[in-house]
């Protein structure tokens, strides 16, 4: 899929700077990307290690974009908004947490394009995972660039919007479980005699290599964990204790949870 020829964030934090650095990594050009921030301290350090355009008007970045990337706190959208162009203009891929099409509708009117997406934060590596969602109009070309610069900080798959919530409770939050969990088996490692740091790393590999072995051979997790669940062995007695420490449960009650939460950020109690 070809990127657009040109791309602007409004916003330019951590997650506007990953997707910047994306495309450039992806072949754009400095002089194809351009940012907005209201501070000057971040569109300096933009300036300084992209070498990327920067500014603080919004319209400015809407006028130089086929596509814009909405990067700003929920709290400043409105503000945001306020100066982008009612035209059809570019097409616009919000990533603030929580913001509906149709808020975004309301703020922006009916012409322009937008596309909803929930990226999450190992996109600051190249290793995330977005999810995209959009109009039911909208046209097969605007997905296909939404999705190629989404392509530019990780993988991507399209969900109806009524699921964006869990999403969010799943991939969104997702990489805070896995840190606790890392955080969990460093500590059992030092309680049973280990260094912090031999524990942590050897927790950070086993929780890396286990996700790849998931990925790349294409099994289940179910069936790659009986594998190497011997009865009578030291496996099973780990995972028993897993089961009975109430993990599965914790986890479903953690995704609701965050599920539920961004449902009520968005209006939707």
């Amino acid at each position: 899929m070809a990127l657009p020829k040109s791309v602007g964030t409004v916003g330019g934090g951590n997650m506007a700077e990953a997707i910047l650095r994306g495309l450039l990594r992806a072949g754009m050009k400095p002089d194809q990307l351009i940012a907005s921030d209201p501070d000057a301290s971040r569109r300096e350090h933009l300036a300084r290690e992209l070498e990327v355009r920067v500014t603080e008007s919004n319209a400015e970045v809407a006028r130089s974009s086929e596509l814009v990337v909405l990067a700003v706190k929920p709290t400043h959208v409105e503000a945001a908004a306020a100066d982008l162009p009612r035209d059809a203009g570019p097409l616009y891929v919000s990533i603030v947490a929580g913001l509906r099409i149709s808020t975004l509708r309301r703020l922006l009117g009916s012409q322009p394009r937008i596309v909803r997406v929930m990226p999450n934060t190992p996109a600051l590596i190249g290793s995330g995972i977005s999810a995209l969602a959009s109009d039911a109009n909208l046209a097969i070309e605007d997905g296909e660039r939404a999705t190629a610069v989404l392509e530019a900080v990780g993988r991507v798959v399209r969900v109806p919007e009524s699921l964006m919530d869990a999403v969010t409770g799943l991939s969104g939050s997702g990489p805070a479980y896995v840190y606790l969990f890392i955080e969990a088996l460093t500590e059992a490692g030092v309680r049973e005699g280990l260094s912090t740091d031999v524990a942590g790393e050897l927790a950070v590999e086993t929780v890396l290599g286990a996700a790849r072995l998931v990925r790349e051979s294409g099994e289940q997790p179910a069936l790659l964990r009986e594998r190497v669940t011997s009865p009578g062995g030291t496996t099973v007695a780990g995972l028993s204790a897993l089961e009975q420490g109430g993990l599965r449960a914790a986890v479903f009650e953690a995704v609701r949870a965050a599920t539920a939460r961004s449902r009520e950020l968005g209006g939707e109690s």
